[in-house]
């Protein structure tokens, strides 16, 4: 589908990824912007609509609805990293990734699905990572949840494919955000990943490798474990 002239629904849309993907919307000519985000006092106004919208708030998610029945195309783009380890960290910072990162883009989707369909099918984009293929100590809970989006994004893919909604998921290693902001490496710009990110939606792409560090992820997943995590770490070590 066109990006110009539809209509989309970014969340987590105040900062970030999803800053930049409301950036490349206007210039890709999208004929409305919904822009939503738990503080919408930190939105631009120019040119989009705000949405006060905490994905992990199924009141909010309702008004989402309600407000934005004419979407076209939703992005799940709001997701947390809080660092914390699954076996030894707080469980509710577990629990606190799995609403964001996992259910909040499943609730939307569920929400939004009959929307989508009515609208002509449209599209769905999950920010998944290149961390929904491995994890560090530190990064347990993060990747738990970002393996689940990524099964969400398949999952979901072959459940809408009878409606006409197209399913993109995006890997990626480290985005140039606060979030990453203390971390060494190379980091792509929010602009160019968003940028992919809706050429594969106009393209009919299921799945966006950002950056080198994603698809070097990938091509380990046929190895063995031992073998996959030493290719893993001696990339990070060098």
């Amino acid at each position: 589908m066109n990006i110009e002239g539809a209509v989309v629904l970014v969340t987590g849309a105040n900062r970030g990824i999803g800053a930049a993907f409301v950036e490349q919307l206007k210039k890709r000519g999208a004929a409305k912007i919904y822009a939503g985000a738990r503080d919408v006092s930190a939105l631009d106004g120019e040119g989009i609509h705000a949405l006060e919208l905490d994905v992990t708030n199924p009141d909010h998610i309702s008004a989402a609805v309600r407000d934005a029945g004419d979407v076209q195309v939703l992005i799940n783009n709001a997701g947390i990293s809080t660092g914390t380890p699954l076996v030894s960290g707080p469980e509710e910072q577990i629990r606190r990734e799995m609403d964001t990162n996992f259910y909040g883009p499943l609730l939307l989707t569920r929400a939004f699905a009959p929307v989508l369909a009515a609208n002509g099918g449209g599209a769905i984009l999950n920010l998944v990572s290149a961390l929904s293929w491995f994890t560090s100590p530190g990064d347990g809970a993060y990747a738990a949840s970002k393996a689940a989006n990524w099964m969400l994004t398949d999952s979901t893919r072959l459940e809408l494919a009878s409606q006409g909604t197209h399913v993109v998921g995006v890997h990626m290693g480290l985005v140039d955000t606060d979030m990453v902001r203390g971390l060494d490496g190379p980091k792509v710009s929010p602009a160019d990943l968003a940028s992919a990110a809706l050429d594969a939606i106009e393209s009919g792409e299921q799945e966006v490798l950002g950056d080198d560090w994603a698809r070097f992820i990938k091509s380990g997943l046929t190895l063995e474990p031992k073998a996959r995590y030493e290719q893993i770490l001696g990339a990070v070590a060098s």
